[in-house]
């Protein structure tokens, strides 16, 4: 069988907004060595027309690094955002005297503008950018060794061929999993708002917002208790074992206070009715 080879990346330009965005720097032109290093000396003065002048013959060259970093998370259009952003820092920090072209030195700057944009963007839990950088080089000797190999490869595979080591990859494997919102709708025709939720959830799992409702629950529970006389509050706390006390019958109760049971319903009666007075409509679950 005959071994394809990929040779271009293909790159997304449907977006009208991107088109006119390519038109428009391709208008710019380039710079030859002896003008970056003028500019070079004017952006450090302070020259801003320097500065602008310099990015803008340099944004063509973050296209071509952004499109490397496609289908991460973040769109074409945010990728070439934040590579310009990592382009105007490198002309601000670019030194002239080490007698290399600026895009060398500028490239650096733009990948780890996007690297960081994709680590924290994209992922509830952040990734450092060397795990960040692992993962995009095994991602992409993946396709290649594919086609050497005419099957999926292996972790030791891939581990050679970059030389790293096996554990690195196994890492990198584990981690590059995103997380998936449950709140997302399963369909984007807009016809239904279903969510995982509804796949997911049953009765046997709390609802997401359950601890918080608790946790409200006992507040209110807890500042209305604090108006009721000690003697009333402690009854109702011995009765239903608030604050994860133990529960009391009637009698012991009764007799820890030396009266009768009948004396101690109507104090808890009595309490219980200062309480649905104090919580209003959050006493539903205090009916006795």
């Amino acid at each position: 069988m005959r071994q394809l080879k990929i040779t271009k990346q293909i790159t997304q330009r449907n977006d009208d907004t991107i088109n006119r965005y390519f038109n428009e720097i391709s208008k710019y032109p380039m710079v030859t060595a002896e003008e970056e290093v003028e500019l070079s000396v004017r952006i450090r003065a302070g020259d801003t027309d320097a500065l602008n002048k310099l990015v803008q013959a340099n944004l063509r060259f973050v296209i071509s690094v952004a499109k490397q970093y496609q289908n991460q998370g973040l769109s074409f259009s945010d990728l070439i955002n934040e590579g310009n952003l990592g382009l105007v820092k490198a002309a601000k920090r670019f030194d002239e005297t080490r007698g290399f072209k600026f895009i060398s030195y500028a490239v650096w700057w733009i990948r780890q503008s996007i690297m960081q944009a994709i680590s924290e963007q994209t992922r509830v839990v952040r990734l450092p950018l060397n795990r960040l950088s692992s993962i995009n080089k095994i991602k992409k000797a993946i396709p290649y060794l594919e086609q050497e190999f005419q099957r999926e490869p292996t972790d030791s595979e891939i581990a050679g061929h970059l030389d790293i080591s096996k554990t690195e990859v196994e890492t990198a494997n584990q981690i590059k999993k995103r997380q998936v919102s449950f709140d997302k709708p399963l369909s984007l025709d807009g016809d239904n708002d279903f969510n995982l939720y509804d796949i997911v959830q049953t009765e046997h799992f709390p609802s997401p917002d359950n601890n918080l409702m608790q946790e409200s629950v006992e507040e209110n529970i807890r500042r209305a208790m604090c108006k009721l006389s000690e003697r009333e509050s402690k009854i109702l706390t011995m009765s239903f074992g608030l604050c994860n006390t133990p529960v009391f019958s009637l009698h012991d109760i009764a007799s820890k206070y030396e009266m009768s049971a009948e004396r101690i319903r109507q104090i808890k009666r009595n309490a219980l009715d200062k309480l649905k007075l104090l919580l209003k409509e959050n006493y539903a679950f205090l009916e006795y």
